[in-house]
């Protein structure tokens, strides 16, 4: 059976102005799809980013993030896109993209520009063009940042909707005389009684349908400095509705308060897995009723989809994971150690960076008709098959990795632990343990990863 080219196809437009120009992004795919179908390519996935530029940093575009989780998986031969710019402008990020592509034996190509990546010219074309795209991105960038210090100059708004209770007029921000009374109402009342929820509940009550949301009287309530007349860091921006001795008064009350619990950290959060549904397990406090009459408190931990699916999911006390940990640690530790230093002594040459060489050549070769079909699936499936037994021989973690936690249980470290408080504890073990594991029938601890 002859393998096909397992086709991915990434299209990005980044304003309305470049929809109205013809490069939507339906127009991106409809040119994508008709040139891999006219070369017989699979298509496995297509990825579109909206309303981005190629300039914005990568964990913005979130499908180019998820097209390279599928180049990391090994399910994409080829990439398409319709030109370089709606590739990337950023010389950077483009090199660190191309070097995962390398390493996973993927290539991409632009439909519309003529772009080899196999050349030294054809790299150096790519540099230049992707410096002149930067370049002009970064004019635009200058350009729109005197834009911006003009109107801040003037105290404009710069862009966006007003806050509740302001209306722009002749570019400026000033109060809407129609919300007006009610912002006024929400902060004469506070004062009265010092509580947002009581504040929240009394404004809504007497204002209806009317009334400003809860998260818009928050925003009021000391969550927006533009209340006091500040934007963008100037004071006397626009109109106050706070003076700045109210709205520190305000951040004041709201600071000192405190509600059970809600504060305290919980030391292995984000490290315990739900054995039904692999969701992070969320801390809360559990309150018993002793015989004497007062109540004892302490933490546990639950999945937070245990009421939501309703699964038999496991319920476990910080005190029996803190004590387990304690307990096992440097025995694992040790015993990892051990294991590590036996698998290095018959270590074997890595050929995986090699064999992915070979294979990245072969699929040039392919693209570029060098080489049959028939000669090209022989070769290929050869070559898996040895990378793949490759890397089952080399999946070994060097004990170098643990240098860094070697040092924390030098010395009394435990005497050390016992005396940190319970945001310290947390940060200790989150800075080397990637996950703690319960066993899905007994709803024990069943051990630990190390984070690496």
């Amino acid at each position: 059976m002859i393998k096909k080219i397992r086709c991915a196809l990434y299209d990005r437009v980044s304003t309305d102005n470049q929809v109205e120009n013809g490069i939507s992004l339906d127009t991106q795919r409809d040119a994508l799809t008709e040139y891999a179908t006219r070369h017989g390519y699979e298509i496995v996935g297509f990825y579109s980013d909206e309303g981005l530029t190629a300039r914005k940093k990568m964990q913005n575009r979130k499908e180019l993030l998820r097209l390279l989780e599928d180049v990391k998986k090994d399910k994409i031969d080829l990439i398409l896109v319709t030109k370089l710019d709606r590739w990337f402008r950023n010389i950077k990020d483009y090199h660190n993209t191309q070097a995962i592509l390398e390493a996973h034996n993927c290539n991409w190509k632009t439909i519309f520009e003529d772009y080899d990546t196999s050349t030294s010219n054809g790299r150096f074309a790519i540099n230049i063009m992707l410096s002149v795209n930067e370049n002009e991105c970064d004019r635009d960038s200058e350009r729109i940042k005197s834009v911006f210090a003009y109107k801040k100059k003037n105290k404009e708004l710069l862009s966006g909707s007003p806050a509740y209770g302001y209306i722009t007029q002749n570019k400026k921000l000033v109060k809407d005389p129609s919300t007006r009374h009610i912002v006024e109402d929400t902060i004469d009342y506070y004062f009265k009684c010092f509580s947002k929820r009581n504040t929240i509940f009394y404004i809504q009550n007497k204002y209806g349908e009317n009334s400003p949301t809860e998260y818009q009287i928050n925003r009021i309530l000391g969550n927006c400095k533009t209340y006091t007349g500040e934007m963008y860091g100037i004071p006397d921006y626009c109109e106050a509705y706070l003076s700045p001795e109210q709205y520190r008064k305000i951040k004041s009350v709201s600071d000192s308060k405190t509600y059970a619990h809600t504060n305290e950290p919980y030391i292995f959060s984000q490290l315990l897995r739900c054995p039904e549904c692999g969701c992070a397990m969320t801390g809360f406090v559990k309150r018993k009723k002793l015989k004497d009459g007062s109540i004892s408190q302490y933490k546990r931990y639950r999945c937070y989809k245990k009421f939501q699916q309703r699964h038999n999911s496991a319920c476990i006390s910080e005190s029996v994971v803190e004590e387990y940990m304690i307990q096992n640690v440097t025995l694992q530790l040790n015993n990892k150690i051990y294991k590590l230093a036996n698998q290095q002594k018959h270590q074997r040459k890595d050929n995986t960076g090699k064999l992915k060489g070979e294979m990245s050549r072969l699929n040039l070769l392919f693209q570029k008709g060098r080489i049959s079909e028939e000669y090209y699936e022989e070769q290929y499936n050869l070559l898996e098959s040895k990378l793949k037994e490759e890397m089952e021989h080399q999946n070994v973690i060097y004990l170098e990795s643990y240098t860094n936690i070697l040092e924390r249980f030098s010395g009394n470290w435990l005497d050390i632990y016992q005396k940190l408080d319970a945001a310290h504890k947390r940060t200790f073990w989150k800075s080397f343990i990637k996950e703690i594991h319960i066993d899905p029938k007994t709803h024990k601890i069943c051990g630990f990863e190390f984070l690496i």
